[in-house]
């Protein structure tokens, strides 16, 4: 589909946009795209934050840094990964 236009099931086209350039996958992005539409939800204030990247393995590390497109991660050790990704 058009940037811009996702069709009745994307509330909020513009942030949905935002999201995905922002490397979220398309079904988080509508996700919070309509939960942030929806004046009943408030997406800010629930669930939990999500676990520190020092509680992630390298690999999680290194597969999340290829979703996004960081240069040079096959090089990187686990700390080098978390500060490319905290730096993205």
């Amino acid at each position: 589909m058009p940037k811009g236009n996702h069709g009745p099931q994307v509330k909020d086209d513009a942030l949905y946009d935002k999201l995905r350039e922002d490397g979220n996958s398309k079904e988080k992005a509508a996700r919070i795209a309509n939960a942030k539409a929806n004046d009943e939800q408030h997406p800010s204030k629930k669930g939990g934050e999500s676990p520190a990247y020092e509680d992630w393995t390298r690999d999680e590390l290194y597969d999340r840094a290829q979703e996004i497109g960081i240069d040079g991660r096959s090089d990187m050790d686990k700390d080098d990964l978390i500060e490319a990704l905290r730096h993205h």
